[in-house]
C-alpha cells in the first residue's frame, strides 16, 4: 500500500505538470445538470485496447452503450457518452489517463482491467466519490474498505484460488509451487491461494515471481530453479499476454512430460477463448494442462450476444472471452443503477474541492479534479441494483462481490478443451452445472466433489503423483540414532551405508518397493556412549536439519504434531520389569482354593442337606432311626461322607432321592473345582514381588528405572505425576541388570519401565531372570519420521503395510529379534481363590430343591395327622362297652405340638395301620347307628 500511494502522489504531480484543459474555474461554484433530466450523462472507460482482455472488452463496452442508449426500456431520454482512456499496458501511463479521465465530469468509470492500475485509482475516486466498475481487477485485496468506491464487476481470484484448492485436494495432493507475475495482480492472487490450502493442510512449498514483462532468459532461470525441487504441481498465474512465454520455456526444459501437474488461472482460458482458431504450435506447448475459466451460464441473451458479436465493427478478435461479457453487464448495471438513481428525482452535481484548488503558488492545476456530490447515492444504487444479465445474475452481496460466483474446470488436449466440471462456492466441485445446484441444499463433502477424467501431460489418464525426488543432486538426508543398547535394533555399521539393524533392513525393505528410486544418505545421530534424546532428532526432522528419522522412533501425540510418521511397523508399549523371588511353601496351602466365606456356607450346606435327608427318611429308613444321639451321629456322618460320594446309609423316599440327587451333583462340581484349583497353586511355581502392575508402582516411594534418551521419562512425569527424584535413566543392559539385582535399598530399583520390544531383548540377556508384571499400560508403535506432508511418508506407509501382508516383515523381525521365549515366565501365577460368587447358582438350585421337598413332605404329614386319632387306639386295646354311646360323648382333641413330634417319630407303616383300623371302626360305628 505504501508503494501505491507513492505512484498516487507521483502521478498526480505528473498529471498536473502536463497541460490540461482547464474547464472554467470559478471560486466555489458548483456546475449542475440542467434542471429535470440530463440529456448526456458522461462515463468513463478504462482498459488496455491492446491486450488480451482489452481486445475483447472494448467492442463489448461500445455495444453495450449502444444498446443502452437505443433501449427504450432504461434511462429514457438521457444518453450515456462514452469516454474511453487507453491505459497503453503501462501501469503509470494508465494511472495518469485514468486522471486525465476524471477532469470530463463522468459519474461513473467502467474498468481499469488491471488490479494495480485499479489500486492507484481507488484512491482518486474515493477522493472524488466516482464509482469506479471494474470488469477485470481481480485482485482479493481490492474488496477491502480501504476502496468503498470500487466496485468489482467480475469475479474475486479469492475464489478462483478456492477453486484450485478444492482441484488439488480433490487430488490428493499436499503441496504446490506458485509460478506468478510480481505485481498486485500475482502477490494477492497467489496469498489467497496460500491461505486457502493451508485450511485444506497443504502448502506452497515454493513461489516462483517473476517481474511484468521479464525476459525468456529470467523465466528461464526461474524454472530451471524449479525444476530442481520435489513439488511436481504447479499454479501459474500470470497477465494473459506474456504467459504463454512460461509454457514455452517449460517446454524446452522438459517440464510439459508425464509427471508434471500443470493448473492455470483463467488467464490461459481468456487467451483461447479469444481466437476460434487458436494455433497449432501454442496448442502443443499446453496440452494436459487444467485450466479454470469464470463461468457464465448459457442463456438465450449470451447466445444472442454471440450472434451479434460477427456483426461489430472495429473488433480486433473474432471471438471473446469471458472479460467481454462482464464489460458488457458492467455497463448495464450503471444504466440501469442511473435509471432508478434519476427516477427517484435525484440530480447529478459537481463542485470544486477548496483543497484541490489551493495551489500555495504552484503551477500544478489541482482544480481540473471535482467531486461527484452525488456520487455515494449512486454508489449504494449500483450496490443494490439486479438484474439478470450476458454472465447470469448480477447482484452483489455484503461484502460487494458478486452473488454465486463459479468456475469452469477445463482440460486442454487435442485442438480443443474439453470440460471436466464445474467449481462453486455452493457445491465445490461437481459434473453438473453450477445453475442446477442452487436449489438443493450446500454440499460440499468429500464424496460429493466429482470430476470427469483428466488427460495429464504425457497424454496419460495415471493421476500424477505430484512429486519426484528433486533434481539438484542432494539424496534424502537420513537420520539413524547412534544407540548405546540394544545394537539389535539400529547401531553403526563398517558397510557402505554406515548403519544396520532390524529398523534399517525395514526401511531398505520398505523403499525397495516403492515404483521410484529414493537416494539416500544415513547420518549417525548421537555419540553412541549413551542413547541420544528421541525429542531432540524428532525436532531436528521438524526444524529440516534432516529430512527423515529412521530408527526405533515411537509415535507419540506430541511428536506427531510437528512430523508425519508412517505406519507402524512394530508395536510397542510401556511394560513393568521387577526383580521376583520364589514364595515359600505354606503349611496352610490347602485352603487356598476357596475364600473363607465360600468354606463357611460349604459346611453350612452339608450339615443342612444331611438334616433334609434326615427329615424325609426318618420315618421309612430304619437306617435313620435309634435313639437321639445316634440319630445325630447319622446327620453328620451322611452329611460328610457324601463329599467322597462314600455315604452307607440308603435313601427309600422319594423327596429324598430327589435332594440326594442334586446335592451330588453340587459336591462333584465343588470337588472339581477345588482339586483344580489346589492343584495349580501347588504344582506351578509362585514368584512374588511387591510391584504387581502400574498402580502399585505409583502409591509406592521407590525408584524407577528408565531406558535413557527414550520418552519413558517424561511420559512417567508429565502423565502419571511420578516425582522426578524417582525415576533413573539407565542406559542398557548391564545398568538394567545390576540395578534390578541391587534392589531400591542397596541403590538400585525397583522396577523398570521400557517398551515391551527393547525389555523382549533384555529378558534374552539375562535369561528369563527377571519377569514382566502387570499389563502393559500404553499403545504405541515404531515408526519413520518425516517432516510435514511429506508424500515419501504416504508412499512408505503404503509399503509396510505390503511387507505386513506377504510376511517380510515378520521375517525382518525374526532375523533381528527372535529368541528363547519368556511369555510363560512373565505373568506371575496369582492365588485367585474361588469365591461363593462362582458357585452361589448351583447352592440357589440345591436350597430351592430342599425347600420343595421339606414342603410337600410336612403337607402329607399333617394330612396324616388330621386323620389319626389316638383316643381311639388306646379305646381298641380295652374293652369297648357301648361304641355309639362313646362316639356320640367323645371331646374335641386339642392338637400339641408333642403330639405332632410323636406323630412324626413313629414309623411310616405304623401310622398307615393305625389309619386303616380307624377308618374300618368309623365303618363299624355307622353300621350300629342304622340297626
Amino acid at each position: 500500500m505504501r508503494e501505491m500511494d507513492n505512484l498516487l502522489v507521483f502521478g498526480l504531480w505528473v498529471v498536473m505538470v502536463v497541460p490540461v484543459a482547464v474547464k472554467g474555474i470559478v471560486a466555489n461554484t458548483t456546475v449542475s445538470s440542467p434542471l429535470g433530466v440530463p440529456k448526456v450523462v458522461n462515463v468513463g472507460a478504462l482498459f488496455t485496447v491492446n491486450s488480451v482482455i482489452g481486445r475483447s472488452a472494448k467492442p463489448a463496452v461500445v455495444a453495450a452503450i449502444d444498446d443502452v442508449n437505443s433501449s427504450p426500456d432504461v434511462l429514457g431520454g438521457t444518453r450515456l457518452n462514452l469516454i474511453l482512456h487507453d491505459t497503453n499496458c503501462s501501469g503509470f501511463l494508465g494511472t495518469i489517463g485514468a486522471l486525465q479521465l476524471m477532469e470530463n465530469d463522468v459519474v461513473a468509470a467502467i474498468g481499469p482491467q488491471s488490479s494495480g492500475i485499479a489500486h492507484v485509482i481507488s484512491h482518486v475516486v474515493n477522493e472524488l466519490q466516482i464509482p469506479l466498475l471494474s470488469f477485470g481487477a481481480t485482485d482479493p485485496t481490492l474488496s477491502s474498505l480501504q476502496y468503498p468506491y470500487f466496485i468489482r464487476t467480475t469475479q474475486n481470484d479469492y475464489h478462483q484460488m478456492s477453486a484450485i484448492t478444492d482441484l488439488v485436494t480433490h487430488f490428493e495432493w499436499k503441496e504446490v509451487i506458485a509460478i506468478f507475475v510480481d505485481d498486485d495482480y500475482g502477490r494477492n492472487g497467489i496469498s489467497a491461494l496460500g491461505d486457502a490450502l493451508a485450511n485444506k493442510r497443504a502448502k506452497i512449498s515454493y513461489k516462483a515471481s517473476f517481474t511484468p514483462g521479464a525476459s525468456l532468459n529470467d523465466i528461464t532461470e526461474k524454472l530451471t530453479e524449479v525444476n530442481l525441487m520435489e513439488c511436481r504441481v504447479f499454479v501459474v498465474h500470470v497477465n494473459p499476454d506474456s504467459g504463454l512465454q512460461v509454457f514455452k520455456v517449460a517446454d524446452k526444459l522438459g517440464m510439459l512430460n508425464s509427471g508434471y501437474v500443470w493448473i492455470s488461472t483463467d488467464w490461459l482460458t481468456s487467451v483461447l477463448d479469444s481466437s476460434d482458431l487458436p494455433d497449432l504450435d501454442t496448442m502443443n506447448l499446453i496440452q494436459g494442462v487444467v485450466a479454470l475459466r469464470q463461468h457464465t451460464s448459457n442463456s438465450d441473451r449470451k447466445k444472442s450476444f454471440t450472434s451479434k458479436w460477427k456483426s461489430i465493427k472495429d473488433k480486433d478478435t473474432s471471438s471473446f472471452n469471458s472479460y467481454a461479457l462482464y464489460a458488457y453487464d458492467s455497463v448495464w448495471l450503471l444504466a440501469h443503477a442511473l435509471d432508478t438513481f434519476l427516477k427517484s428525482g435525484e440530480s447529478i452535481t459537481f463542485s470544486y474541492d477548496s483543497q484541490l484548488r489551493n495551489t500555495n503558488g504552484s503551477e500544478l492545476k489541482l482544480s481540473a479534479l471535482r467531486i461527484f456530490n452525488e456520487g455515494n447515492k449512486l454508489l449504494e444504487t449500483i450496490l443494490n441494483t439486479t438484474f439478470t444479465g450476458l454472465t447470469g445474475e448480477v447482484n452483489f452481496d455484503e461484502e460487494r462481490n458478486l452473488v454465486h460466483p463459479a468456475y469452469d474446470l477445463v482440460n486442454i488436449g487435442g485442438t480443443g478443451l474439453r470440460t471436466i466440471g464445474y467449481w462453486s462456492n455452493h457445491s465445490g466441485l461437481s459434473i453438473a452445472t453450477p445453475e442446477s445446484l442452487y436449489a438443493k441444499h450446500t454440499n460440499k463433502s468429500v464424496d460429493g466433489q466429482r470430476l470427469y477424467s483428466v488427460i495429464w501431460p504425457g497424454e496419460t489418464s495415471k493421476k500424477p503423483r505430484g512429486w519426484v525426488f528433486p533434481n539438484n543432486g542432494k539424496p534424502l538426508r537420513v537420520a539413524v540414532p547412534y544407540r548405546y543398547s540394544y545394537k539389535e535394533v539400529v547401531t553403526k555399521d563398517k558397510s557402505s551405508g554406515g548403519v544396520r539393524g532390524y529398523c534399517i533392513d525395514v526401511f531398505e525393505a520398505a523403499v525397495n518397493l516403492l515404483p521410484y528410486p529414493v537416494p539416500r544418505k544415513y547420518i549417525l545421530y548421537g555419540d553412541g556412549k549413551r542413547n541420544p534424546s528421541y525429542t531432540n532428532l524428532v525436532n531436528a526432522v521438524a526444524d529440516n536439519t534432516y529430512d527423515a528419522a529412521v530408527g526405533d522412533v515411537t509415535i507419540i501425540t506430541n511428536r506427531t504434531r510437528i512430523v508425519d510418521f508412517t505406519q507402524p511397523y512394530m508395536e510397542s508399549g510401556l511394560v513393568i520389569v521387577v526383580a521376583v523371588k520364589e514364595a515359600k511353601p505354606k503349611p496352610w496351602a490347602f485352603l487356598k482354593p476357596f475364600t473363607i466365606e465360600m468354606w463357611l456356607v460349604t459346611g453350612g450346606f452339608f450339615l443342612f442337606v444331611g438334616f433334609v435327608v434326615w427329615i424325609l427318611e426318618h420315618r421309612l429308613n430304619h437306617e435313620f432311626r435309634g435313639p437321639p444321639s445316634q440319630q445325630l451321629i447319622t446327620i453328620f456322618w451322611f452329611s460328610f461322607s457324601t463329599m467322597f460320594f462314600s455315604h452307607r446309609e440308603n435313601t427309600v423316599s422319594t423327596l429324598g432321592r430327589l435332594v440326594l440327587i442334586l446335592w451330588l451333583f453340587v459336591v462333584l462340581i465343588i470337588n472339581s473345582s477345588y482339586t483344580a484349583s489346589l492343584t495349580s497353586i501347588l504344582t506351578v511355581q509362585q514368584l512374588t514381588s511387591r510391584i504387581e502392575g502400574i498402580d502399585s508402582l505409583i502409591s509406592s516411594n521407590e525408584p524407577i528405572g528408565v531406558q535413557d534418551g527414550t520418552f519413558a521419562y517424561n511420559y512417567l512425569i508429565r502423565e502419571l505425576n511420578i516425582a522426578e527424584y524417582r525415576i533413573k535413566p539407565l542406559r542398557g543392559e548391564e545398568e538394567y541388570m545390576n540395578a534390578l539385582r541391587l534392589g531400591p535399598k542397596n541403590g538400585g530399583v525397583t522396577a523398570i519401565v521400557d517398551e515391551l520390544p527393547y525389555v523382549e531383548l533384555f529378558m534374552r540377556y539375562t535369561k528369563c531372570e527377571f519377569r514382566i508384571v502387570g499389563q502393559e499400560f500404553t499403545k504405541s508403535g515404531w515408526g519413520f519420521a518425516f517432516q510435514r506432508d511429506s508424500p515419501l511418508a504416504v508412499d512408505l506407509s503404503t509399503a509396510i503395510l505390503q511387507l505386513s501382508e506377504n510376511g517380510d516383515l515378520q521375517r525382518i523381525h525374526d532375523k533381528w529379534l527372535s529368541a528363547a521365549s519368556c511369555s510363560s515366565q512373565t505373568t506371575d501365577v496369582q492365588e485367585n481363590s474361588l469365591s461363593l460368587s462362582n458357585f452361589w447358582g448351583l447352592f440357589l438350585i440345591c436350597g430351592v430343591a430342599c425347600f420343595i421337598s421339606l414342603s410337600i413332605f410336612f403337607c402329607r404329614m399333617l394330612c396324616q395327622f388330621r386323620r389319626f386319632n389316638p383316643e381311639e387306639e388306646e379305646a381298641h386295646e380295652a374293652v369297648e362297652s357301648d361304641s355309639a354311646a362313646r362316639s356320640s360323648r367323645r371331646p374335641l382333641r386339642t392338637i400339641s405340638f408333642k403330639d405332632l413330634i410323636d406323630f412324626y417319630d413313629r414309623k411310616e407303616a405304623e401310622i398307615k395301620e393305625m389309619l386303616k383300623r380307624n377308618k374300618g371302626h368309623v365303618t363299624r360305628d355307622s353300621d350300629d347307628h342304622s340297626g
